[in-house]
């Protein structure tokens, strides 16, 4: 998949974020993922809330980018949202 990495896709997130929002977010970003073949997705968070439920979303969100061969990347995440995932240790999991 070398070519693969070349292309970017972006798309935004938007919140609040609830638990029971979370398969169905996965359910659309792994659509936009299998539809445009990109090797990174740049999401944009801004304005989510910097809390557990939405680093879970977007930790769930990278898992299912790399059953896709593809990467997320963090967009316009808040200060305490970096604050949070750095707290919980996902920092290389979750990359701006």
């Amino acid at each position: 998949m070398p070519g693969r990495a070349q292309h970017t896709v972006a798309f935004a997130v938007e919140g609040p974020i609830r638990r029971a929002d979370l398969p169905g977010l996965c359910d659309r970003v792994c659509s936009v993922l299998a539809q445009s073949g990109a090797g990174v997705a740049l999401c944009d968070v801004r304005g989510v809330a910097a809390d557990a439920v939405t680093v879970d979303a977007l930790a769930r969100l990278q898992l299912a980018a790399r059953r896709h061969g593809c990467l997320v990347r963090l967009r316009n995440a808040s200060p305490e949202l970096r604050e949070l995932v750095e707290f919980l240790g996902l920092r290389d999991v979750l990359p701006d």
